[in-house]
Parts: structure tokens; C-alpha cells; sequence
């Protein structure tokens, strides 16, 4: 598996954000318009306002060589429900080698033994065939839980402003997944 650090957000990142978030396929799949290193620096810092207020988790994903490759939020973090939803993107260059995985392993370590969540909630928009076939890889999710939790379905399709599907991870399918693969490893 491939090894991934989650580092917090800073500004000194900025421009290799936004060098690596205006990539046409990362880009559309986000739905960003054209920004400028300064929207981006923006974004830093609403991210960190939400992050002090509680309403946010986000990391900068870093590859074994400490470059940038990504990032991965938890948000809309709902501690009276213990939920939240999560969000990621990697860099083009890296889709395909494993980064997916790893960095939503180390994000939901955080969600599920930090946070004591019980669930974190995985949409994508119908049109983006990529984020859904990435999900559908990870070994802990429930798939299509919209009938389960629609009241978080139609939340999510009113954000994205469009149709949307609704996946989640429940603490214990990924804590076993987790307990399993360690395990694992030791033998």
C-alpha cells in the first residue's frame, strides 16, 4: 500500500494547489471555475476559519517523496449526529497508484478514533464516473445508502445543485477493515 502524511492546510502552499486543481480533470470533477493563486490562498483561509470553528477537517495529502498529490476534508462535521461527509482530490499525475486509499485510511482514522464519529458520508456527483468508481474501490464503504439516509441525500443534491449519489462508512465495517489488515501484516 502506498504511504501517505496528512499535513494541515497553509499558505505557503497555495500556488502548487493551484497549479495542481487546474488541471482540466480535476478541475471539472470539482466543478472550480478559473482561479488565480490568490482564490486559492482565499480558500486556505476560509478552510482554516471553518477548521478552528469545528465545521472542518482538511489535510494536504503528501507522497512518500513529501510532495504534494492532493487533498482530503472531512466537513460538514456534525458531532451531535456523529457524522460528517468527505471529500478528496488527487493530482492527475498520481490517479491509479493507491494515494485514494491511503490518504482516506489516515483521513477516517482521524473521523472515526479522534472525532468518535459513527458515520462519514461519500457523494458524488452522478456525472463524475471517476469519483464513483474510486469509491466503489474502498474495501469499508457502503454503496448507495440514499434510501438509508435521505434527508442527507437531498442535503447533499441541494449543495452540488445537481443529482448526486450518497455512499457512507460506518465505524465499524472500517475499524474491522483496519483491526483485519494490521493483523495481517503481523503474520
Amino acid at each position: 500500500m502506498k504511504k501517505v502524511t496528512l499535513i494541515p492546510q497553509a499558505l505557503r502552499y497555495a500556488p502548487e494547489i493551484h497549479r495542481l486543481s487546474q488541471a482540466p480533470e480535476v478541475k471539472s470533477a470539482l466543478g472550480l471555475p478559473t482561479q488565480t493563486v490568490e482564490d486559492t490562498e482565499n480558500f486556505i483561509i476560509n478552510t482554516l476559519m471553518e477548521e478552528s470553528e469545528g465545521k472542518t477537517i482538511s489535510r494536504l495529502i503528501l507522497n512518500e517523496e513529501d510532495q504534494l498529490i492532493g487533498i482530503t476534508t472531512l466537513m460538514f462535521i456534525d458531532q451531535s449526529n456523529k457524522q460528517c461527509h468527505i471529500g478528496s482530490w488527487i493530482a492527475v499525475d498520481y490517479w491509479g497508484q493507491g494515494y485514494n486509499l491511503a490518504s482516506k485510511i489516515e483521513l477516517l482514522k482521524i473521523a472515526f478514533e479522534y472525532l468518535h464519529l459513527e458515520v462519514v458520508f461519500a457523494g458524488a456527483r452522478r456525472v463524475n464516473l471517476r469519483s464513483q468508481k474510486a469509491q466503489e474501490k474502498l474495501p469499508f464503504i457502503s454503496l448507495n445508502v440514499e434510501q438509508q439516509f435521505p434527508e442527507e441525500h437531498l442535503l447533499l443534491e441541494k449543495r452540488q445543485k445537481q443529482p448526486c449519489i450518497l455512499n457512507a462508512v460506518f465505524k465499524d465495517d472500517f475499524l474491522n477493515y483496519l483491526y483485519s489488515t494490521q493483523k495481517e501484516r503481523k503474520i
